[in-house]
């Protein structure tokens, strides 16, 4: 009868211990500043994406109103990046990707650089006083990539001319 107690309170044990979580988890606390922005403006839905060495899942965090968001990380040795908001964000390139350091009086951890971004090309990033993509090997800016649209009229059953219009054939003709 003993042997039969000893024998169950040995698989309750077991089960006990089988539902416990023994996954260590950190917690990421920081914040985003913008630079260009007047004082209390709103940084709600900055998208923040957070890579950790040796672990497929990435995280995702969003920012509420004051800019300050809170995820959970796999690891401990991670970075941080900006991904993008319901606006277009310009993130100068020194501070795109920050690493990851832990705060030791709280226990969690926060960015080792601030996350900043301005919502209007900053002058100093300006090619020629214009913002956008930059063809490095001609020198010259890369043109529109928009289409022309003739009107055509409906009673013709065609395709907007859009889809046919700049398509220039190549013949092969020596």
């Amino acid at each position: 009868m003993a042997a039969k107690m000893v024998i169950t309170r040995l698989i309750l044990c077991a089960l006990s211990l089988s539902m416990i979580d023994f996954s260590m988890c950190y917690l990421l606390k920081s914040s985003v500043t913008c630079l260009d922005c007047p004082t209390g403006s709103d940084l709600a839905g900055i998208k923040i994406l957070v890579k950790c060495n040796q672990v497929k899942n990435l995280a995702m965090a969003t920012t509420n109103e004051h800019g300050v968001f809170e995820t959970q990380l796999p690891s401990s040795n991670c970075q941080a990046k900006i991904l993008g908001g319901p606006k277009q964000l310009y993130v100068p390139r020194n501070s795109m990707v920050t690493s990851i350091k832990m705060v030791q009086e709280t226990g969690s951890y926060t960015t080792s650089q601030p996350l900043t971004f301005y919502t209007s090309c900053p002058l100093s990033q300006n090619n020629d006083g214009k913002c956008g993509a930059h063809n490095n090997v001609i020198g010259r800016n890369i043109g529109s990539s928009k289409t022309v649209d003739l009107p055509l009229p409906k009673e013709w059953g065609l395709a907007p001319s859009s889809y046919y219009v700049p398509f220039v054939p190549i013949i092969g003709i020596p």
